[in-house]
């Protein structure tokens, strides 16, 4: 078994018609996030989380922001093809842990659906948590939304 770790940010986007997306939902009427992909932040640390595990490097090794081929991709893309090579790899996941960071938007009503959804695409269960900062740093001041992720994963043949 290995465990892996990821961490994302991304700040609030200048572009008021920007969606947020976030745990492969769109929360409709909520300012979105700047990123070359659409800035999923839980996903992103999932991602990181399950690349980490599988020895396999992180999100902008697999998919650079430079790289015009990814700009404006769908993080539920990220994490299908992410799951691809974690299995090609030899591993799968066994449990999988989301924390989301942010003031704004209230996100305990969305959790639920964002658990099901980052679930079935991983294949096993992910818990999604939301906490603030206390009002504390750049979180705090509702400039960004942050999230981290922990995955543990075991090796088959």
């Amino acid at each position: 078994m290995r465990i892996g770790q990821g961490i994302d940010v991304h700040r609030f986007s200048d572009d008021e018609t920007r969606e947020l997306h976030l745990g492969l939902l769109r929360l409709d009427g909520q300012r979105g996030l700047a990123g070359h992909s659409d800035a999923d932040v839980a996903t992103h640390a999932l991602i990181d989380a399950l690349l980490g595990a599988a020895n396999l490097g992180d999100i902008g090794r697999h998919f650079p922001d430079n790289d015009p081929q990814y700009s404006g991709i769908a993080s539920r893309t990220m994490l299908t093809e992410t799951m691809r090579r974690v299995l090609q790899a030899g591993f799968r996941p066994v449990s999988a842990d989301v924390t989301i960071l942010a003031e704004k938007p209230r996100l305990a009503q969305f959790m639920p659906a964002m658990s099901e959804e980052m679930s079935a695409v991983v294949g096993c269960i992910v818990s999604v948590k939301a906490t603030t900062t206390e009002g504390l740093g750049v979180i705090g001041r509702a400039e960004g939304i942050a999230a981290s992720a922990v995955v543990l994963v075991e090796e088959f043949e």
